[in-house]
């Protein structure tokens, strides 16, 4: 059973930088590929997806939108997955949902099976 929880959300500046994490409290972590969505304020907006990574670090996917900003990573050792953002723009405002996947990898939010609740990221312009 996979049991995520993300943290580290907050009010940010534009320009600024956070650093999301999501621990995994359940087991076979590392038998997961991991990714970051998220969910914009407005009516109707659909969750996107962010970055993906493979169980074993090796596959990486960004959405244009974050590529060269944000940085996807994770810890098997430690049952952790991280998202570094930096320079955060307004339209990255949105609640970030990390999500487990059983497979080695993969880009479609209908192969997660296991979400956490979320964390708020508020950009401030």
């Amino acid at each position: 059973q996979v049991h995520l929880v993300e943290s580290g959300g907050g009010l940010v500046q534009a320009g600024g930088s956070l650093r999301l994490s999501c621990v995994d409290s359940g087991h076979d972590f590392s038998s997961y590929a991991m990714g970051w969505f998220r969910q914009a304020p407005a009516p109707g907006k659909e969750r996107d997806l962010v970055a993906t990574i493979s169980w074993g670090s090796d596959t990486i996917y960004y959405a244009d939108s974050v590529k060269g900003r944000f940085t996807i990573s994770r810890d098997n050792a430690k049952n952790t997955a991280f998202l570094q953002m930096n320079s955060l723009k307004p339209e990255d405002t949105a609640v970030y949902y990390c999500a487990a996947a059983p497979w080695e990898f993969s880009t479609s939010d209908r192969e997660y099976e296991y979400w956490g609740q979320g964390t708020q990221v508020t950009v401030s312009s």
